[in-house]
């Protein structure tokens, strides 16, 4: 693998761990909003409107955000029917394939995050509930972590390649 590759892998993945074990933690944040949102409308009697829909966006920031992380430590879904009978070799290949149509189907995603970000800063956009919260932060916060995805597949497809070409991957 050259050497602006091996070292465009390594930023990228110390960027997507330091990201995906500081989000981690959102999970309690999200967990703290909908217990607050449950005490309150059940012991108190005052139900907040805001909290279901607060929940809803800290769950999209932590998926969306830990997902280069997950692409890193290998923590996502595989169908391993007929890939595991594969030769070491003909993993790598298909992995490279795999993490090729992955860099597609997120630039595509990416591009549509831009322009859903730039139309709600640009409208001043809301949801349509009685919060009614400006949009632009969570698509915001949404296609920046798409944005790490993107950069985590293109380092999986570099150790792919490598791996099928027979090199070191380090």
């Amino acid at each position: 693998m050259p050497k602006a590759a091996r070292v465009y892998v390594r930023y990228v993945e110390a960027v997507n761990k330091v990201v995906g074990r500081i989000v981690m933690y959102l999970i309690f944040v999200m967990m703290g909003v909908l217990l607050y949102a449950s005490f309150s409308r059940t012991v108190i009697g005052m139900p907040v409107n805001w909290a279901m829909e607060m929940g809803q966006f800290l769950l999209a920031a932590y998926y969306l955000l830990g997902g280069g992380y997950s692409l890193q430590i290998n923590a996502h879904v595989r169908m391993d029917l007929l890939y595991s009978r594969l030769s070491p070799r003909k993993m790598a290949f298909t992995d490279t394939l795999t993490a090729f149509c992955l860099i597609f189907y997120l630039s595509t995603l990416l591009l549509g995050g831009i322009s859903s970000t730039e139309y709600a800063i640009t409208y001043k956009q809301v949801n349509y509930t009685s919060w009614a919260p400006l949009l632009w932060p969570i698509k915001s916060i949404m296609t920046f972590g798409i944005f790490l995805m993107l950069l985590q597949a293109i380092a999986i497809f570099f150790k792919d390649l490598a791996r099928f070409r027979g090199e070191e991957v380090a």
